[in-house]
């Protein structure tokens, strides 16, 4: 088993940076055959949308077309976390950002991903 805990989140003027981290404790990811680690964003009463993933073992990342250039998602092998560093935020991307892991590897869709984290919120002020 594996938990995930995310912090980082917060109330920021639209422009501003963000960064947020999923610290994961029981099983090291590097333990599974084909780990990703993911980052989502919800808001209330709608799916949840991709954000960002990386392939714990080979550090090789994805991301939504709409973040890339302004997200990073990074990983700190030593400390079985990893960070998603948001820079020039915008007030639409206000949501819940949820940490999630994949045992068989990366997708875009939610239920591909076999742990979650309770998530951090969010906000932009314009």
């Amino acid at each position: 088993q594996v938990q995930l805990v995310e912090s980082g989140g917060g109330l920021v003027q639209a422009g501003a940076s963000l960064r947020l981290s999923c610290a994961a404790s029981g099983r090291t990811f590097g333990t599974f055959s084909n780990p990703d680690i993911a980052w989502f964003r919800q808001t209330p009463g709608k799916e949840r949308d991709f954000v960002a993933a990386i392939h714990w073992k080979s550090a090789q990342t994805y991301y939504a077309d709409s973040m890339q250039g302004r997200f990073t998602i990074s990983r700190d092998v030593a400390k079985n976390t990893v960070y998603l560093q948001m820079n020039n935020l915008k007030p639409e991307e206000k949501d819940g950002y949820y940490c999630a892991a994949s045992k068989y590897g990366a997708s875009v869709y939610a239920v591909a991903y076999d742990y979650w984290g309770q998530g951090t919120q969010v906000t932009v002020s314009s």
